[in-house]
């Protein structure tokens, strides 16, 4: 198949970094069929300086500037992505005559992207994430957009059966809908020894050492995490907590670590390369992510493949990937129970080996071979798909 995928999940030149998962997943797909991944860049972050080349192997990546208006008028986002794709790569898409096309992410780009599918003639697919669904679509006027594209699409992904629920409420067909969860690469995330992957980053090798992954933004509970460490510090005054990541909430978590007299203790480590977050999960006692919404996210399953116990939120796909014997799930926004929850974390045994055989079972191949029938199904215009367009 000829494929064209559509996001803003990707890395690109401003933003290596950005959307590991899908770099993954398409690559991947890459590998099997002729994959064009386009790539919107805010019109912003365009503007600044280009960071580092990005190449993919088996994958040809290009990009359009995302124009659009500040603020109230997000709601004209869905308008703006498709008027931009169409201004600067409308012309290519036509004549490249592919088979399908990939959305991933709800609004704008998926909303957007429908547009441009149903005036070229191309069948497609959406692929939901978590806030895409969990939040925009809480948007009185981004609900219809979102709403639509699902209708029209041949096929709908969630990363998460959860999602995929909240797909069908907001109107995705039940026989497109499927839910497809991330791989794991186990050829870098797998169990490894502590006490060396401490001394390759500089750690103390007996200190408890708590892990947040992941972008600094309040959605992700980070606030919730630092408001919560006091707690498993009076149990445990030698620990430790490492931030690593980048984001706008991190000057503000500095000062209250600072405030809440525990600014020794705290690290910020920024962000890293995908890979090097390997070193940082083996050298973890508890990887903690605290998110208030999400799909399924990969640091959770990665975390997990290097033995690693997890304590999160029973928000989204966590609680379809953590079981009991991996982990301990708390409500959003209690940071007193996460702290509780970190203290049981330390002072519960847990078995590594088997976390890690229950991550190994999250596989790339499985996820690329059911993505594979989907896209082929709707490229040839199943029942499904057509019954989507009808």
């Amino acid at each position: 198949m000829k494929v064209l995928v559509v996001t803003n999940l990707f890395p690109t030149p401003w933003d290596p970094r950005r959307g590991t998962f899908n770099r993954q997943q398409f690559q991947r797909l890459g590998e099997r069929h002729e994959v064009d991944v386009l790539t919107a860049v805010d019109f912003r972050e365009r503007a600044g300086e280009r960071r580092d080349d990005v190449r993919v192997p088996g994958v040809h990546t290009d990009y359009f500037t995302f124009y659009h208006p500040p603020g109230v008028a997000r709601f004209l986002n869905a308008f703006c992505f498709f008027a931009c794709m169409m201004w600067q790569r409308g012309r290519e898409i036509r004549r490249a005559r592919y088979d399908v096309m990939l959305a991933s992410w709800a609004y704008p780009d998926a909303a957007g992207a429908a547009w441009v599918a149903r005036l070229l003639g191309i069948p497609y697919v959406v692929k939901v994430h978590g806030s895409d669904l969990n939040v925009q679509a809480e948007s009185r006027l981004r609900r219809p957009q979102i709403r639509a594209a699902l209708r029209g699409a041949g096929g709908v992904l969630a990363v998460s059966k959860a999602l995929a629920a909240k797909a069908i409420a907001l109107g995705a067909r039940p026989d497109g809908m499927e839910a497809i969860y991330n791989g794991v690469d186990t050829r870098i995330f797998h169990r490894g020894d502590r006490r060396a992957a401490r001394v390759r980053l500089g750690l103390p090798p007996e200190v408890p050492l708590v892990l947040y992954a992941g972008n600094l933004k309040a959605t992700k509970g980070c606030h919730d995490l630092i408001e919560a460490f006091p707690t498993l510090v009076k149990r445990h005054h030698d620990a430790r907590l490492i931030y690593v990541g980048d984001g706008p909430c991190r000057a503000n978590l500095e000062d209250r670590a600072a405030s809440l007299c525990c600014a020794p203790a705290v690290r910020f480590a920024g962000a890293v390369d995908h890979a090097a977050l390997a070193d940082w999960f083996v050298a973890a006692d508890v990887l903690c992510l605290p998110s208030h919404n999400e799909g399924v996210p990969n640091v959770v399953l990665e975390a997990m493949a290097c033995g690693t116990p997890v304590v999160a939120t029973s928000v989204g796909g966590i609680p379809e990937v953590v079981p009991p014997h991996a982990g301990i799930l708390v409500p959003a926004h209690q940071p007193h129970e996460l702290g509780v929850a970190l203290v049981e974390a330390f002072e519960r045994h847990f078995d590594a080996e088997a976390i890690a055989a229950h991550a190994a079972s999250f596989r790339w191949d499985e996820n690329i071979d059911r993505l594979e029938r989907m896209l082929g199904r709707v490229a040839a215009g199943s029942p499904a798909h057509l019954g989507a367009n009808a």
